[in-house]
């Protein structure tokens, strides 16, 4: 069975279109909410993607 750790599986999600990324994060070191700029496909450029639960 697999340990349960600090890591966790998140979901980013675009702020200009429907665009989601899964991802993980360590909550020890980053337990607030990240901001990341990553490619969208959708508006085929860099935005800002927020995590959401």
């Amino acid at each position: 069975m697999a340990k349960k750790g600090a890591r966790e599986k998140i979901r980013l999600k675009s702020t200009e279109s429907a665009e989601t990324y899964w991802t993980f994060k360590n909550k020890r070191n980053t337990p607030d909410r990240i901001e990341l700029k990553k490619f969208d496909k959708k508006v085929r450029r860099h935005v800002i993607f927020k995590e959401a639960k």
